[in-house]
């Protein structure tokens, strides 16, 4: 009985660290566009720049989700987001996303209209 009790202690102990260190700003991309995503960018909305690949050499492919993390400090609330393609480098963007407020952004791909549509919760 002390082990379980200690290791729920532990865990919730974890939690909150990680809750501690976790930027306001932190998202979960999901990608339901029927399609893999080679590349996201995530920068502020002020930046004239899309920054670093924050995929790095991975890939989100469809079905799949990825945590953006920031760093704790952080103060910037409005950001742009980029999600490149793998199959042709096609791009689909959006602009002055309140992050702040944000917890999870899933894109979905419409092919009729040809067009990436995202939805904010």
């Amino acid at each position: 009985m002390k082990q379980a009790v200690f290791g729920a202690a532990l865990a919730l102990l974890s939690f909150a660290a990680t809750a501690a260190f976790a930027g306001k700003q932190d998202f979960e991309l999901v990608n339901k566009t029927g399609y893999d995503i080679s590349h996201v960018y995530v920068s502020p909305t002020k930046s004239n720049d899309w920054e670093e690949d924050v995929l790095g050499k991975d890939i989100l492919e469809d079905g799949d989700s990825w945590d953006i993390e920031f760093e704790r400090g952080e103060k910037t609330c409005k950001w742009d987001l980029k999600v490149v393609y793998a199959d042709d480098d096609s791009s689909a963007y959006w602009r002055n996303i309140d992050l702040c407020s944000v917890r999870k952004i899933t894109i979905k791909y419409n092919r009729k209209s040809d067009t990436t549509s995202a939805t904010f919760n």
